[in-house]
Parts: C-alpha cells; sequence; structure tokens
C-alpha cells in the first residue's frame, strides 16, 4: 500500500474560479506509472493513495503550500476541486492512465 503520495505547490484560484495545477498532475502521472511498472514486475501493489484530499496545514510548510486535491479557501472553508482532482477521479474511474497534459 502506498498510504502517502503527494507534493506541495503555490496552488491557487484563478479569475474564472478555477484551479489548474499541471505540476500535481504530472507528479501524479510520473508516480502512478512507476506504480503500474511495479504491477508489472510483479509487486504486490494493493491501493495507491493521494496525500491530501484537501489542502490543510502541513507541519513543514504551515498554510504556504497546498497538498490537496480540493483547494480550500480557509478564511471561508470554501471548496474547489482542482484539475488534478478531475484527472485524479479520470483514473479511479476509468482505471487507465491518461496523459499528464490532459487536463
Amino acid at each position: 500500500m502506498i498510504t502517502e503520495n503527494g507534493a506541495a505547490f503555490d496552488d491557487y484560484v484563478n479569475p474564472q474560479g478555477e484551479v489548474i495545477d499541471p505540476d500535481r498532475i504530472a507528479f501524479l502521472h510520473g508516480h502512478l506509472t512507476a506504480v503500474h511498472r511495479a504491477i508489472q514486475a510483479g509487486v504486490d501493489v494493493r491501493g495507491y493513495f493521494l496525500w491530501s484530499l484537501l489542502d490543510n496545514f502541513e507541519w513543514g510548510y504551515g498554510y504556504s503550500k497546498r497538498f490537496g486535491a480540493v483547494y480550500v479557501d480557509y478564511p471561508t472553508g470554501r471548496r474547489t476541486p482542482k484539475a488534478s482532482a478531475r484527472w485524479y477521479a479520470d483514473v479511479a474511474r476509468t482505471g487507465t492512465l491518461p496523459a499528464a497534459d490532459a487536463t
């Protein structure tokens, strides 16, 4: 089981109300590709969990970096799924790994 795998970036909501995070998608694509190769090589991988669902306080960065697939506006609590959330949902739904630039 890969229980926590993710990366911190400087995500923000653009004027259209979207969070476009191509670096996180590229990160996930690379790691999921490696997991797939490991499975093909006979490694018994039972699961992969993205860290994390929501942006949150992180001991190393506080609130200065974003980890989640869902952007959290800290003052209001409003949640906005990032492009990586939609990309990851598509991977989970289809069982296929689209190109990293497929946002």
